[in-house]
């Protein structure tokens, strides 16, 4: 061989390499076999500096296997030969083209010029190896396989000298992408215009062609298709590998995080307390879980906890009445979420402070960035609620983007998706302070079950006394009055009349200026109980009583967990935003049908007796009902208990990816399509055959073939709609329409005119979030 003019070091291996290759081909059919034409195939959607190396050693696991006893010796020195060919082959590529970038995917994550060597290489070896095959074929087996090789040949295939040219892979969207990927134009539209406008797009391989805008918001963004393989998943493998999460059961460690930033603020001091007094049954509960699934190989996550209802910002005055009777429903949200994370063995930064919030994530490289790329970022993701993501929006302000994927809000009363989408809400005037965040609507995790569109992150409901020193205890005829509150009592004394002529009345009211001028003169006050003291009184007590406010509070669950039975205020008409100023401006058009839905729907009697409070008869007959049936045993929802809770978080923390979208969860296998009838809601057609609706799988089924299937019809015309109905059938006109904007997809939309196609998927019996195939 003759080094030609100009000739690089690796050009001259190659050859080399090409020449001692085509010696050894003839030895093997096993080489002949190999799938090539594939390999040669995803030259345009894989990297290769590894690929190389594979085939280095694929080369020789080929020579080592050659069986011709008279060649033996020969074949040593070729596989010898061609080993050090190789070696000196991979560090000249390399070092020739450690600083040049080019090719339609030019940057971090690219090799184009290696494409194009290896593809010259490959494509000779399969020239080669299609020939000699069909050789070798007919001497072995006095057959051909000229026809079938034909029939292998890809059609679209990318040849060699295309990518020398500088060809380059298809890069435009068919209709099926922009049907699956709504947002894709106009992101497109955007890069086109300002993908100079920060040197971070550069540095991910854009470069001004169509195909690097489709690579980043695909890969990178997820807003497009994907278009270079398996980027996204290989980088989930890769994250944190080898950092498992193991449960943590040492009761100090959490203390230390939870101490107060300001010595003159006791921020955490109700949390520190209902955390300490029920460490017990924490501990114990989560042995338990070990004890009945797997939970071990869990990747340890990040994770930052903002209490934004806490900081100085809110104003909300929650940290100077906690110990004061001030609303405690969120503290009690906050605590447990803490000591789930906690115990489940994960990462935590908590802070109420936003100058801390602000330190730890703007002084991020990252953060800085226009991109919103999140594989740099050392968290996985951060717990707020309503006032923390306000006050984040402000603070973070650019870096917003990137994070807005890694945000779980606590919420008590739900965000629904019409008041989330910013366009919607505007259009609908439905614009609320509390709602348009343009968030996944399952990023909002609510205490109750209110709609299948948010995840339901509950609570514990602490139980002092187990069920044997329960059922032990002589109830009293006496009742509790749910309402810590005077206000809360007002016009209530001829319903509380009836309830005296049967039970002693005991308050837990705070009083503003003794006396009362609200409370009947045959109550007995307590004042404000800690939770020893308020706990012993639901023990001996027979009724707990709801006054129709607060809303869906944790009081009735805890009462129910005590023995008691809850009389839950019935609401003719619902209650909404239309009718209540308490729901104005929360982003939810709800209709609350009683004090508290769940205790309602889930629990029901004897338990519960959810009547109209207004009707002297009714309550009548239900005080008959309680004193004639035996002493109500103690009842709490498994999902309401701590290994409930830490069940349903380790699930979430799992795999709920808000970020990549690469995996649906919960899985297909856990779904069943299901048409609704005109004017009903996806919540309501899934509740009817006891599924529960689950708007992950809206996207796979929002398609006219879906409808038409399960509609049993042929669609008259289709349309693209951006609403909360969709996907659906107008069965008057015979016309069909399918969701235009992901973030509208709905399981509460409902028309009077439509039928709505809906993913309903079945449940855990007590444990309403989770599929049966989610642990």
């Amino acid at each position: 061989m003759v080094k030609k003019v100009g000739m690089t070091l690796s050009d001259e291996l190659i050859i080399k390499l090409g020449y001692i290759t085509l010696q050894c081909e003839i030895r093997s059919r096993l080489f002949m076999m190999m799938p090539w034409r594939r390999l040669l195939q995803t030259l345009g959607n894989r990297r290769f500096g590894l690929f190389v190396v594979v085939m280095v050693f694929m080369w020789v696991m080929t020579v080592i296997n050659v069986n011709y006893s008279n060649r033996e010796k020969e074949s040593e020195q070729i596989k010898e030969e061609l080993i050090e060919l190789s070696s000196k082959y991979v560090k000249a590529l390399a070092r020739e083209n450690a600083n040049i970038v080019d090719g339609p995917f030019a940057g971090r994550f690219t090799g184009y010029d290696l494409k194009k060597t290896m593809a010259v290489l490959l494509e000779s070896i399969l020239g080669r190896l299609e020939s000699l095959e069909i050789k070798v074929d007919h001497v072995l087996n006095g057959t051909t396989n000229a026809t079938k090789v034909e029939r292998d040949q890809p059609e679209k295939l990318l040849q060699a000298v295309d990518l020398i040219s500088g060809k380059q892979e298809k890069c435009s969207l068919t209709d099926e992408d922009n049907m699956n990927f709504p947002n894709c134009a106009t992101k497109l539209a955007w890069m086109r215009d300002h993908w100079k406008t920060d040197p971070c797009y550069s540095t991910y391989g854009v470069d001004g062609t169509e195909c690097s805008f489709i690579y980043y918001l695909g890969e990178i963004e997820n807003w497009c298709p994907k278009s270079t393989g398996n980027y996204a998943q290989k980088r989930i493998s890769d994250q944190k590998k080898g950092e498992f999460a193991q449960i943590n059961t040492q009761l100090e460690g959490l203390m230390e995080l939870l101490k107060d930033p300001n010595p003159e603020r006791a921020n955490y001091a109700w949390v520190r307390m209902r955390i300490t007094r029920m460490w017990g049954k924490w501990t114990s509960d989560i042995k338990m879980l070990q004890a009945n699934q797997n939970m071990n190989g869990r990747v340890k996550k990040k994770i930052i906890l903002y209490l934004g209802l806490l900081s100085r910002e809110s104003h909300w005055g929650i940290v100077e009445s906690q110990f004061k009777g001030g609303p405690l429903g969120e503290l009690v949200q906050w605590s447990d979420l803490i000591t789930a994370l906690y115990i489940l063995g994960h990462d935590l930064r908590i802070t109420s402070e936003v100058e801390q919030l602000t330190m730890y994530l703007t002084q991020l490289p990252s953060a800085q960035m226009q991109c919103q790329v999140r594989d740099d970022l050392p968290i996985d993701m951060i717990f707020t609620d309503i006032m923390g993501l306000t006050q984040f929006k402000k603070h973070v302000k650019s870096g917003y983007g990137k994070f807005s994927c890694l945000l779980r809000i606590v919420d008590s009363f739900g965000t629904e998706p019409a008041f989330n989408h910013m366009p919607y809400a505007s259009n609908h005037k439905m614009r609320t302070t509390w709602g348009m965040q343009n968030l996944n609507p399952k990023q909002f995790f609510t205490m109750f079950p209110h709609t299948p569109d948010n995840s339901f992150m509950g609570f514990v409901v602490e139980q002092k006394l187990n069920k044997t020193v329960q059922a032990s205890i002589k109830k009293r005829q006496q009742a509790v009055v749910y309402g810590k509150n005077e206000y809360m009592w007002e016009g209530k004394k001829p319903y509380l009349d009836i309830l005296h002529k049967h039970y002693e009345i005991h308050g837990t009211v705070q009083v503003d200026k003794p006396p009362s001028k609200v409370l009947p003169d045959y109550v007995i006050n307590h004042g404000v109980l800690g939770g020893d003291e308020l706990y012993k009184l639901l023990s001996q007590s027979k009724v707990f009583i709801g006054l129709g406010f607060p809303y869906e509070g944790p009081a009735p669950l805890e009462a129910i967990a005590n023995g008691c039975v809850f009389i839950n205020p019935r609401f003719v008409p619902a209650h909404s935003s239309r009718n209540n100023k308490f729901f104005q401006g929360k982003p939810t058009s709800r209709e609350v049908t009683s004090q508290h839905p769940y205790a309602e729907e889930f629990i029901k009697e004897p338990h519960t007796y959810t009547i109209n409070i207004g009707d002297p008869e009714e309550v009548e007959r239900t005080i008959k009902k309680i004193n004639d049936q035996p002493q109500v045993d103690a009842f709490l929802p498994f999902e309401f208990t701590e290994a409930g809770m830490l069940q349903r978080m380790n699930a979430y923390i799992k795999n709920q990816d808000f970020c990549r979208g690469s995996a649906i969860w919960p899985p297909e296998s856990a779904i069943e399509i299901v048409p609704s009838s005109v004017g009903e809601s996806c919540k309501e057609a899934c509740f009817k055959k006891d599924l529960i609706c689950e708007p992950s799988h809206f996207k796979g089924l929002n398609t006219q073939l879906n409808l038409e299937k399960h509609f049993d019809i042929t669609c008259k015309s289709v349309d693209r709609q951006e609403d909360i109905f969709y996907p659906a059938y107008n069965k008057a006109y015979g016309t069909c329409g399918l969701q235009a904007q992901d973030l509208l997809f709905s399981c509460v939309g409902d028309s009077p005119d439509l039928a709505r196609l809906c993913p309903c998927r079945n449940y855990i019996k007590q444990q309403w979030a989770l599929c049966k195939t989610c642990l």
